[in-house]
């Protein structure tokens, strides 16, 4: 089914003119031969290439890239804070051993920012050290 118009599939096709009356009736648009065949000859749009737009979303922002880096820092350094805690109440859990070992695995990725990347690679020695105290490596 093609449609025609201003916002159907066909570029360039001049827009049918309408006959005037005096009468203030309804008026039909003029049917020139010239114009039903530029329709029926004219390619439709091209539609936008829907690979190029994916690779576009798949492109990582090194700001938002940071930012979780960070946040995996800061949630590294909560878990070894919730250990401080267990270990000196005498409450350690086995979820914190095991918080401790998914955060230990988010840390590997790299942020892109050297310093960050150092700090970084600082927790997770520290969370390695513990989870190798605890016996969980």
């Amino acid at each position: 089914m093609r449609i025609y118009g201003p916002n159907g599939t066909t570029l360039g096709a001049p827009a049918p003119s309408t006959k005037r009356t005096s009468s203030s009736g309804f008026a039909l648009p003029e049917e020139t031969a010239s114009a039903s065949e530029s329709r029926a000859t004219s390619a439709p749009k091209a539609t936008a290439n829907i690979d190029a737009l994916l690779a576009l979303q798949g492109v990582e922002d090194p700001t938002e890239r940071r930012k979780r880096s960070v946040q995996r820092g800061k949630g590294a350094l909560d878990v070894l804070d919730d250990l401080k805690l267990g270990l000196l109440s005498g409450n350690l859990t086995a979820s914190t051993v095991s918080r401790l070992r998914d955060a230990a695995a988010n840390l590997k990725s790299s942020s892109g920012d050297p310093g960050l990347d150092a700090v970084l690679s600082e927790i997770e020695l520290r969370v390695e050290v513990e989870l190798a105290k605890a016996g969980q490596v």
